[in-house]
């Protein structure tokens, strides 16, 4: 019995760390602006999300144009200015501001219970603000006469935010709750198991397991999320950002991994010294046998 309920336990904190570091991540991570910001401001400078970017905008404003022949004229150039634009840093600026707000934006939807029926939508009037900064300080000309316009632009539809408000209140109490209760489940399988360090060997070795369960999850969430995307010229930018989000997540199943083998190896090792610098049964037998008594002599 003794058995049977440690491996239970120990195989319910061997499951529950994965989620745990999932749930962490979710809560902790993605959901801090901070972090979020510093984690996508690199991404300014990959060539796969300028040009994803650069596409994205220039086609914008060419559906803006009055259609006729001018259109398909001008279209090039606007395109061009366009992925001209990327490469300086008012686009980095700008590219930080815009994922300050939208997360923002998105962090104080889920957050709020009472803003139902809306839209999330984002502010450009920041983001137009610090561009028209950027090029001032650049001595751009005509940079001042940049328009600043309060423009609501929409990001998550309404029909969407109930599903993702009830995901983000889960997570958030997974996140403290998945951990405990893994740590405290693997600490009761180990003190009930009638050989403790075979079960330290059996949670390591779980850990690790769990570990490299997750790391295969992560890369198949990215190839699944890249296949889904309608469109393939976006693929690599839609990779960098996936890769960049997920490092950390990444790192945490290593770290599993590696402290999971750690502690079966040490466990294994121990076990090992300690069977071979114990007594055998002929020896224990030799030095706990009585000496015989002498003969008499006669």
């Amino acid at each position: 019995m003794r058995d049977a309920l440690a491996a239970a336990l120990v195989s319910l904190a061997c499951l529950l760390a994965p989620c745990g570091a999932l749930a962490a991540w979710a809560a902790f991570d993605l959901a801090d602006t901070g972090r979020y910001v510093s984690t996508m401001a690199p991404l300014s400078a990959d060539p796969d999300v300028r040009d994803a970017v650069a596409d994205a905008v220039g086609d914008g404003v060419v559906r803006e144009l009055d259609p006729g022949p001018a259109n398909s004229t001008i279209g090039p150039f606007v395109r061009d200015a366009v992925r001209s634009f990327t490469r300086t840093e008012a686009f980095a600026t700008a590219w930080e501001a815009g994922n300050r707000a939208v997360h923002d934006a998105i962090l104080r939807a889920l957050r709020d219970d009472a803003a139902t029926g809306r839209p999330v939508t984002v502010d450009l009037a920041p983001v137009a603000a610090r561009v028209r900064q950027r090029l001032a300080a650049d001595h751009m000309p005509l940079a001042e006469r940049i328009p600043v316009r309060h423009t609501e632009v929409a990001v998550v539809p309404a029909r969407e935010l109930p599903g993702l408000r009830r995901g983000y209140h889960v997570l958030d109490t997974a996140a403290f709750w998945l951990p405990l209760a893994a740590v405290v489940s693997a600490v009761a399988g180990i003190a009930v198991a009638a050989c403790r360090r075979r079960a330290l060997t059996a949670a390591g070795l779980g850990t690790a397991l769990g570990g490299a369960l997750l790391a295969v999850a992560v890369a198949a969430g990215r190839r699944l999320t890249l296949a889904d995307l309608p469109d393939r010229i976006h693929r690599p930018a839609a990779g960098a950002v996936y890769d960049a989000l997920t490092a950390t997540l990444r790192t945490a199943s290593w770290l599993l991994c590696a402290l999971g083998l750690t502690v079966a190896l040490v466990s294994w090792l121990t076990a090992r010294r300690a069977h071979r610098s114990a007594p055998g049964p002929r020896s224990a037998s030799r030095t706990a046998a009585p000496a015989p008594p002498p003969r008499a002599r006669t």
